[in-house]
């Protein structure tokens, strides 16, 4: 499975979302989600921007999916 082109920020935290995490607050057009689990909290943050930078989408992925510890295909299913 490929990664898409053309998330948007808002459009990637609803991925995070079904596996737990919350927004926990915005600065600007930066918005932190977080996810806490046996007393370690995990924090993402995400740019609101539209189109993601691929860079950017791929390093979030890759950070979520190794904290939950699964693929990035497993994520985008």
């Amino acid at each position: 499975m490929h990664i898409p082109r053309n998330l948007s920020g808002n459009d990637l935290i609803k991925i995070p979302s079904k596996f737990g995490y919350e927004t926990t607050r915005q600065k600007g057009s930066h918005i932190r989600l977080s996810r806490t689990e046996h007393s370690t909290t995990h924090h993402v943050t995400v740019p609101n921007h539209n189109p993601l930078k691929l860079g950017t989408l791929y390093a979030i992925l890759t950070d979520v999916a190794a904290h939950l510890k699964i693929s990035k295909e497993d994520i985008l299913k």
